[in-house]
């Protein structure tokens, strides 16, 4: 491994290994050959979402993404996560023995904790009791859902959160929301990889760093949260460690350029004339990581565009 990746030291242990949650029909003939890295050694856990004896892993994730996204009114319904998350594409992330989890993560990973969006093992009267932690061989700490388009070579990054949003910082896994979508990518041999975060979101900060951020899309009514951006990259492993050695992306400087425009995250004025110049085809439009990675949420950031080729 990577001596950048040395403060996620927990990557080394054994009680703690990445999985897929994945149909046999969607399985990775060739999983991690096309990105070389040595990040990720150990072999994943697969997990199969359509299996009844899957159902207290899956629940655990379900209830991970409730947790992370429910306060933004952007918890998944469970018929959204089965027919467009584990039916198209699949889950992946890194999972713990039960012997590993401290008692704040076994709080946070508690699915009986919200009734309102339980299980139907809960309430159907059909299955069992829902497993407890100890019960279970493996427990998931993180969630990346990725599904492929009809775009080939194109996928788009649902979904990514972590335990590490619901513990104390003492009790966090050094990169573990980064790692797992860097899993996912590696893992599925990703070349393009798009998806979509809010404006001023902390999550911006992670995602401008799997490859140089195209602007698809700075405004998106059809969306429930209009101030949506809509981001492309072309996957490159050289960005990752730039995440967690914070050094300059020299490729990034060298091929575009800063434009004399910006875009204001805290307005929406700034966001649909920041589309109107997209849908104009002035563009390809472009934000810089290490920049977004310096400034506040709310402050302003420079529009790049391509430099000239001679």
């Amino acid at each position: 491994m990577s001596n950048l990746l040395a403060k996620a030291n927990w990557m080394e242990r054994e009680d703690i290994r990445p999985y897929v949650f994945v149909r046999p029909e969607n399985e990775i003939a060739y999983p991690g050959s096309f990105h070389r890295l040595d990040w990720f050694k150990k072999t994943p856990i697969v997990k199969a979402p359509l299996s009844l004896n899957e159902l207290a892993f899956a629940d655990r994730i379900y209830s991970l993404e409730e947790r992370a996204f429910g306060p933004a009114d952007m918890a998944m319904p469970r018929w959204v996560f089965y027919d467009c998350a584990v039916m198209p594409g699949f889950v992946a992330g890194f999972a713990a023995k039960p012997s590993a989890l401290t008692p704040e993560i076994r709080k946070a990973l508690d699915p009986k904790k919200f009734p309102a969006r339980q299980s139907p093992i809960h309430t159907s009267g059909v299955l069992k009791e829902v497993q407890s932690l100890d019960e279970m061989d493996w427990v998931p700490l993180s969630l990346f859902i990725i599904i492929p388009t009809m775009h080939k070579g194109e996928w788009v990054a649902h979904n990514l959160c972590s335990i590490n949003s619901l513990v104390p910082k003492e009790e966090q896994l050094y990169g573990l929301g980064f790692l797992s979508k860097a899993f996912g990518l590696w893992y599925a041999n990703v070349e393009q990889c798009s998806g979509m975060t809010q404006w001023g979101s902390p999550a911006l900060k992670l995602h401008s760093h799997y490859g140089h951020l195209e602007v698809i899309g700075a405004y998106a009514p059809v969306h429930s949260h209009a101030k949506t951006i809509t981001y492309r990259v072309q996957v490159n492993t050289k960005c990752w460690e730039k995440f967690f050695n914070k050094q300059p992306d020299l490729a990034f400087l060298e091929n575009y350029g800063p434009t004399d425009k910006s875009i204001d995250p805290t307005s929406e004025k700034s966001m649909f004339e920041f589309q109107q110049r997209i849908e104009r085809n002035e563009g390809p439009f472009f934000l810089s990581a290490g920049e977004i990675a310096q400034k506040n949420l709310d402050e302003k950031l420079t529009i790049y565009s391509q430099k000239q080729q001679y």
